[in-house]
């Protein structure tokens, strides 16, 4: 699929370069890192969910050493999401994030997840899934933070496309980003890693949870008062490969999708090329 524009992250905010620009490779670098605490950083103070992910490996994308983008492969938070891929669970991961500034130029994604997938085949990786979020999100005031993509990139690298995930209901905060239902299981049971959840609710405006409240009784007081619930249709879920020889193995692939296609019922599946 040909697109007209590909989508680049400054600040927490989308912003395009135009497609089929060229990228100067020779300025650019591709490694996995060691220490993740640079493109933890990196990926914060960029993308619009402004999070990280429990990663296994993260590739980063360097010009004239400085960090320009990173692509973090995950556990994913339903490991069954994995099932579908070549070798499954024990060989896949999840292509949890990936954030390129905007001044590289438009082919530097599908470049960089290329090269980052030849490193992964020697760790060990067959292939991975990735989701893409259609859909425009806004924070409360209506100010685009994200306006919706289909996935280009893992269309111009051959992915399966195997449909979309199922629906859900999100709770957004003011600025957009989402307070996961996983964040709300921690601080009602408060189990490990509960406390930075809580600030963040805290942060937005609730009062601070003291050690003798009841986590159930404050989240019902103040998710209602600092989220807005937006219901999802699915995001769009594909599969790559990662190892050439697993790219016959992926599942039947759908047509691919336009923005203008979402919402409209998928076609019968064909063979990944």
């Amino acid at each position: 699929m040909i697109a007209a524009v590909t989508q680049r992250w400054r600040a927490g905010r989308a912003s395009y370069r135009p497609a089929g620009e060229p990228i100067r490779t020779a300025d650019y670098d591709v490694a996995l890192l060691e220490r993740h605490a640079e493109a933890r950083a990196f990926v914060e103070r960029h993308h619009y969910s402004k999070s990280f992910v429990a990663a296994r490996f993260v590739a980063g994308l360097t010009r004239h050493g400085e960090i320009v983008g990173v692509a973090a492969f995950s556990v994913p938070v339903n490991p069954a999401s994995l099932d579908v891929l070549p070798g499954g669970r024990a060989t896949g991961a999840e292509l949890g994030r990936l954030v390129l500034t905007d001044d590289v130029p438009a082919n530097g994604e599908s470049w960089f997840l290329a090269r980052a997938f030849e490193l992964l085949h020697r760790e060990g990786l067959a292939a991975v899934v990735s989701f893409a979020d259609p859909e425009l999100r806004t924070t409360s005031e209506g100010d685009v933070i994200a306006p919706g993509h289909v996935g280009t990139v893992y269309q111009a690298l051959g992915a399966s496309f195997v449909g979309r995930a199922r629906p859900d209901t999100l709770r957004l905060l003011a600025d957009g980003t989402s307070f996961p239902n996983r964040a709300a299981a921690k601080i009602r049971g408060r189990q490990r890693g509960w406390r930075p959840r809580a600030e963040l609710l805290e942060r937005f405006g609730a009062a601070p949870l003291l050690a003798d409240e009841d986590p159930a009784a404050w989240l019902a007081l103040w998710l209602p008062r600092l989220t807005r619930a937006v219901r999802h249709p699915g995001v769009l879920k594909y599969a790559l490969a990662v190892d050439p020889g697993a790219r016959r193995a992926l599942p039947p692939s759908l047509p691919y999708l336009k923005l203008g296609d979402v919402g409209a019922p998928p076609a019968r599946p064909r063979r990944a090329a």
